[in-house]
């Protein structure tokens, strides 16, 4: 399977400093967190927003890309 090929969107995230914060964040009736991740300055983490993840919640400086561009969180 390849990302161009997957029903789900991608996400990849790039810590810009230590200590960035990543929350996976559920869909439903009541939306709850299920999966936290910590990066460090430098390490990448590629996200997928699936039938349980809804949303995802960054804290730190972070780059984000998706199909659709890039964003900062320190904009």
């Amino acid at each position: 399977m390849t990302l161009e090929n997957s029903s789900s969107e991608y996400v990849v995230i790039k810590a810009l400093e230590n200590g960035v914060t990543i929350i996976g964040l559920t869909r439903g009736k009541d939306t709850k967190f299920h999966h936290s991740e910590k990066l460090d300055k430098g390490e990448v983490m590629i996200a997928q927003f699936t039938e349980h993840t809804s949303a995802i919640k960054i804290r730190g400086k972070a780059q984000i890309i998706t199909r659709h561009g890039q964003v900062s969180t320190f904009e």
